[in-house]
């Protein structure tokens, strides 16, 4: 038998019958977010000699929740605003105005998203609550003529 005479399929597998569909880790693990690119980054960052299965798992699904998360009160921003492209002015008036993504995002600055609108209460003009009675006596005299 020589060896030459094996006729392989694509790919170097033998028999050349039809090829299965790849199964990503992003869809085992049904996510959007890639699971594979995360492990090499992960990798290749040096963070650890070492990095196990489940740590790229792990990490794009929180990456997707808070992408989902930001992208869910973007969009509402711009429902808001009667608007149905997000721009970021959306993405900033959503992570402003909810407590726990300012927090994680409080040092970041975006690009084009403007600021709060907010007036200082010292700035207002001042309310006068005196309300001055109108005494009818008052009302129906009129001043004299000299």
């Amino acid at each position: 038998m020589d060896s030459t005479n094996v006729k392989k399929g694509a790919g170097g597998r033998k028999g050349g019958g039809p090829k299965k569909k790849s199964v990503t880790k992003s869809i085992r693990a049904g996510l959007q977010f890639p699971v594979g690119r995360i492990g090499r980054f992960l990798k290749k960052g040096r963070y650890a000699q070492r990095v196990g299965s489940g740590a790229p798992v792990y990490l794009a699904a929180v990456l997707e929740y808070l992408a989902a998360e930001v992208l869910e009160l973007g969009g509402n921003a711009a429902r808001d605003n009667k608007k149905n492209r997000i721009i970021p002015r959306h993405l900033l008036l959503a992570v402003r105005n909810d407590e726990e993504l300012g927090k994680l995002l409080g040092g970041v600055t975006f690009a084009h998203g403007g600021v709060l609108p907010n007036i200082n209460p010292v700035l207002l003009p001042k309310k006068t609550d005196k309300k001055e009675p109108k005494s009818p006596a008052k009302a129906t005299k009129s001043p004299k003529k000299a």
